[in-house]
C-alpha cells in the first residue's frame, strides 16, 4: 500500500561498492575487517521492502585479486542474493585482475575486459571494465566502445544502468582522485549521448558523490570498507575505518530515487514500533492526512492505536 500520491517502483537495486575483501579473513591496513563490513551490509539489505532485485557491486572486491577473496566474496554474497531473489552484477576496479577476477567470478580464466550486460526484468544493467592493467586509473578502449555502442543501440523495456569502476565525474572533495580517474570521458559521453542510459553507477572514491555526465545522473557508491575523509584535517588523503554505505536505487518509470543506506547501526533516538504499520494502512487516507499531519495529534504524544483501528 502506498501512503503518497507515487506508485510503487518498478525496479530496486542495491548498489554496493569497495569490498576490498582479503583471503583468509586478513584485516585491511591491520585494522579493517572488510568481511565484517559486507556481512553487515548484507544484512541491512535483507530488513528491506521491497527488496532488491539487483546487487550490483563496482568494483575492488577483492583488495590484492587473490583467488581465495574472490571465493570468500561469492560465500558471502550468492546465499544472500539468493534469499533476496536478486541477480548479483559484478564489476572490475583498479585493484581486481581480470584472470582471478573472471576464474573466481565467472568460471573462466581471461585477461579480457570484463564487459557484460544483464537482464534484470527489462532493466538493462551492462558492467563496464574501465580497469587498467598495472594502473589505478581508468580508461575504455575503442573496442569497448564500439561494444557498448552496439548495445546501446537497441533500447531496453526499462532503459540502462550503466555501471563502472571509475566513474566519469569531477572530484572536488577528493584531488587526489583526479589523478586517477577515468581519462577521455568525452569518449564515453559520445557514446552514452541519447541512449537509454538513465543513470550511471561507479565507486572508486570511498564515499557518496552525485552528478551529471551527458545529461545522465551518476551515483557513486561509498565503500563497505574504509571511506575517505571529505573533510581531513592537514591530510591529503585520510582513509577512515567509518561512515561505510551503501545505496539504494528506487526505478520508476519517469526518475530514479538514489537513497544512501548506512552499513552499520546507530542508536535509536525516536522512531514507532513495527506494528503502527497495519494500523496505518486501515486508516483512510483522510484519516491518514488528520491524524499523522496534523501537528498536534496525540499520535506524536506516544499513542500508538490510532483512533478507528482495533
Amino acid at each position: 500500500m502506498q501512503f503518497g500520491q507515487y506508485p510503487a517502483p518498478s525496479h530496486v537495486v542495491a548498489h554496493l561498492s569497495d569490498p576490498h575483501l582479503l583471503a583468509d579473513g586478513k584485516l585491511q591496513y591491520g585494522v579493517v575487517d572488510t568481511e565484517a563490513y559486507l556481512r553487515l551490509a548484507l544484512d541491512r539489505l535483507a530488513r528491506l521492502e521491497p527488496r532488491p532485485q539487483a546487487l550490483v557491486f563496482t568494483g575492488d572486491l577483492a583488495d590484492k585479486a587473490e583467488p581465495a577473496a574472490y571465493a570468500r566474496l561469492r560465500a558471502l554474497v550468492e546465499p544472500a542474493a539468493e534469499a533476496l531473489g536478486a541477480q548479483v552484477v559484478w564489476v572490475m576496479g583498479n585493484h581486481d585482475e581480470r584472470a582471478p577476477y573472471s576464474l573466481g567470478l565467472f568460471g573462466e580464466e581471461s585477461d579480457a575486459n570484463q564487459d557484460r550486460v544483464y537482464d534484470v526484468a527489462g532493466l538493462r544493467i551492462v558492467a563496464l571494465d574501465t580497469s587498467v592493467p598495472g594502473y589505478h586509473h581508468g580508461e575504455l578502449t575503442d573496442d569497448q566502445l564500439a561494444w557498448l555502442t552496439d548495445v546501446l543501440a537497441t533500447p531496453a523495456p526499462h532503459g540502462t544502468l550503466l555501471a563502472l569502476h571509475h566513474p566519469p565525474i569531477p572530484v572536488p572533495m577528493l584531488r587526489a582522485a583526479e589523478i586517477i580517474e577515468l581519462v577521455d570521458q568525452q569518449r564515453l559521453a559520445d557514446v552514452v549521448t541519447g541512449t537509454d542510459v538513465r543513470a550511471i553507477l561507479g565507486g572508486h572514491f570511498h564515499f557518496s558523490s552525485y552528478s551529471l555526465f551527458a545529461g545522465v545522473p551518476v551515483s557513486v557508491a561509498s565503500a563497505t570498507c574504509y571511506t575517505s575523509d571529505p573533510a581531513p584535517l592537514e591530510r591529503f588523503v585520510s582513509g577512515v575505518d567509518g561512515h561505510q554505505a551503501a545505496t539504494m536505487l528506487h526505478i520508476y518509470a519517469d526518475r530514479i530515487v538514489h537513497t544512501v543506506l548506512p552499513v552499520d547501526e546507530a542508536p535509536e533516538v525516536s522512531g514507532f514500533p513495527s506494528d503502527v504499520t497495519a494500523q496505518v494502512e486501515a486508516l483512510s487516507h483522510e484519516e491518514r492526512r488528520e491524524i499523522l499531519s496534523r501537528k498536534d495529534s496525540p499520535f506524536y504524544a506516544g499513542e500508538h492505536d490510532l483512533p478507528g483501528t482495533v
